[in-house]
């Protein structure tokens, strides 16, 4: 038989879709009306990880994505289970995360009035196009193939955000022809123009006080934004999404640090700010942008970018690898300037002048993260939640380099993150250390893949700091006035909570009684 003539069920083809895209992990929850999706699985080389809850399930196909490169898979089946998992699509979306969700729909010919079936509403497609890139509902076991490569193609030519694919769930069981295999095109990354490249060498190359600021999408060049920092004497601060492409620990490195007033007094007085890879948000500068003094070049996949935010004086549209390899190698036909001691001080002194700061708010923080960061490897993976020992603590305090990761829910700031995503990191990375960082009140939205985690034997500690509740709304509403209401939690036993998943857990009265193992 030809694969023109070649027929199969639905969920058959739509794991062969899968595999033929390279996917071998998914994260999912079985139910009634995606069986058939499971049935097929294995027979495609597919292994399937189990979280307890579809939010769960998409954080951790969500850090699957960032830590691999490759886009995170994850199967829900109807109704609830689909919703479950939105707050992790709006958070891959905002983070720009290749996050694929697939999930059974109503019947092709279902009626608009409703029927009473198992797990109906009105449109998922609806609810889903509005929090990913977008909802693809297929009418036919042929096309299901074509949806896949169809996110497949965006996941590799567009700025990288979370789809919905959504196969009736009479489609998943008929038997149809199915085509042949739909790949998405391999395309080459491509750089910025050229007469945009040179403009933005010229304003490099004559530049006195420079500045970089890198975000997510800056990781693939990191060698190359390290280099152009060094060669133009250039301080560097990252976004959370951005943290490590270069080294924290590099003397021109301020680390992710734009909510500093005194960082953002720096970049206001930089005469060129070189923005990779970042939209310049408030949830990076926990503000509204500050107004430049000198002139923004700005990198990145998205064109959209260049006019939200800070407008760019100098607009490279462009792979982040490519055109900075490329502005790499316009600048090295300048001379280099002939030391970098003047940058070296100007961003030691930045860096003091943000740690004076926060000393007293972080010092409750600090010398446990000192004492974590003292047991991990280079290479370590670190997943966050957004909590005040996260943002105020480890995104500033625990300085990782370009080997490590750190994963944090940024934007969207969804709560429940950590926990989850390291099982994700985990499972893409088994022979890297993987640890979580969480405060109680996160920790409580995914507590239950503690039990995911003992199952799977994973080796993954998880870090909890526990202020009763929800520390940071609490402190908001002390600071206007109000009586603290609805914040404050009865005390869990989370190190028994552990124990009783299956895992093991200890308190840590100190840094010095940390558990180091």
């Amino acid at each position: 038989m030809t694969e023109q003539m070649r027929t199969s069920t639905g969920g058959e083809a739509l794991v062969r879709a899968l595999a033929a895209h390279g996917v071998s992990t998914a994260f999912g929850i079985p139910g009634t009306h995606n069986l058939e999706i499971y049935r097929h699985l294995a027979a495609y080389g597919i292994t399937h990880v189990a979280p307890r809850h579809e939010q769960g399930a998409g954080y951790a196909a969500d850090a699957y994505a960032r830590v691999t490169g490759d886009p995170g898979v994850a199967i829900t089946t109807t109704g609830p289970a689909l919703l479950n998992i939105a707050a992790a699509v709006g958070q891959a979306y905002s983070d720009s995360v290749p996050l694929l969700v697939v999930s059974p729909g109503m019947p092709l010919r279902h009626p608009r009035q409703s029927t009473g079936l198992l797990h109906e509403m009105r449109s998922q497609t609806e609810a889903l196009r509005n929090v990913a890139a977008f909802s693809h509902r297929v009418s036919s076991v042929e096309e299901i193939g074509a949806a896949v490569a169809r996110a497949f193609s965006l996941f590799r030519t567009e700025r990288p955000r979370p789809v919905h694919i959504e196969v009736p769930l009479d489609l998943l069981e008929a038997t149809e022809p199915a085509g042949p295999v739909r790949r998405a095109p391999l395309v080459a990354p491509r750089a910025a123009d050229g007469p945009s490249l040179d403009a933005a060498a010229a304003l490099l190359a004559g530049a006195a006080r420079p500045g970089l600021v890198l975000g997510g999408g800056a990781r693939g060049a990191a060698e190359q934004c390290r280099a152009l920092a060094e060669r133009l004497g250039a301080p560097v601060a990252t976004t959370a999404n951005g943290k490590g492409i270069v080294d924290e620990r590099h003397p021109l490195a301020l680390g992710v640090s734009l909510h500093s007033p005194s960082v953002q007094k720096w970049l206001a007085d930089c005469d060129i700010v070189l923005a990779v890879g970042t939209e310049l948000a408030e949830s990076d500068l926990w503000s509204t942008p500050p107004a430049l003094d000198g002139r923004l070049i700005r990198v990145d996949v998205d064109p959209a970018q260049m006019y939200a935010g800070l407008p760019a004086d100098v607009a490279l549209v462009g792979d982040a690898h490519a055109t900075m390899q490329a502005l790499k190698e316009r600048l090295a036909r300048v001379p280099a300037p002939a030391s970098t001691d003047a940058a070296t001080r100007t961003t030691a002194a930045v860096r003091a002048s943000r740690d004076d700061e926060t000393r007293a708010r972080d010092a409750r923080w600090v010398p446990y993260l000192e004492a974590i960061r003292s047991v991990l490897a280079a290479d370590a993976v670190v997943t966050s939640d957004s909590a005040q020992c996260c943002y105020y603590g480890a995104l500033p305090h625990l300085p990782v380099g370009p080997e490590g990761r750190y994963l944090h829910p940024t934007g969207f700031g969804t709560l429940g993150y950590a926990l989850p995503a390291a099982i994700g990191a985990k499972t893409a990375c088994p022979d890297r250390q993987v640890i979580a960082i969480s405060g109680d009140g996160g920790l409580q939205f995914s507590v239950q893949e503690l039990a995911t985690a003992a199952q799977l034997q994973l080796p993954l500690p998880v870090v909890v700091f526990d202020n009763g509740g929800y520390g940071e709304i609490r402190d908001e509403m002390a600071a206007r006035g109000d009586t603290p209401a609805a914040v404050d939690h009865a005390r869990v036993d989370l190190a028994g909570l552990a124990r009783a998943f299956g895992g093991r857990g200890a308190p840590a009265h100190s840094p010095a009684n940390s558990p180091r193992s």
